[in-house]
């Protein structure tokens, strides 16, 4: 067994699930893509997001600030 064939997890995501695994809208995916935050190939007329594009972008994004109860609501 190869390690293509030892993992379970995809090489690529077509761009819906891709949108899937990260949460966000096809307009979100493809306006991420044309800034070049997220990686796109071409397999034929098929578009392939490489997974290790969607951990990169993934890891690159700011952390999030989130604050709980009813002093969040206040700060907004």
């Amino acid at each position: 067994m190869n390690a293509l064939q030892s993992s379970s997890t995809p090489l690529a995501y077509s761009p819906k699930d891709a949108c899937a695994a990260l949460g966000i809208g096809l307009t979100s995916l493809y306006l991420e893509i044309a800034r070049g935050r997220i990686e796109a190939r071409k397999a034929g007329n098929r578009t392939l997001i490489p997974a290790a594009s969607l951990l990169d972008y993934l890891a690159a994004l700011p952390d999030a600030d989130i604050r709980s109860g009813q002093n969040a609501a206040a700060n907004n």
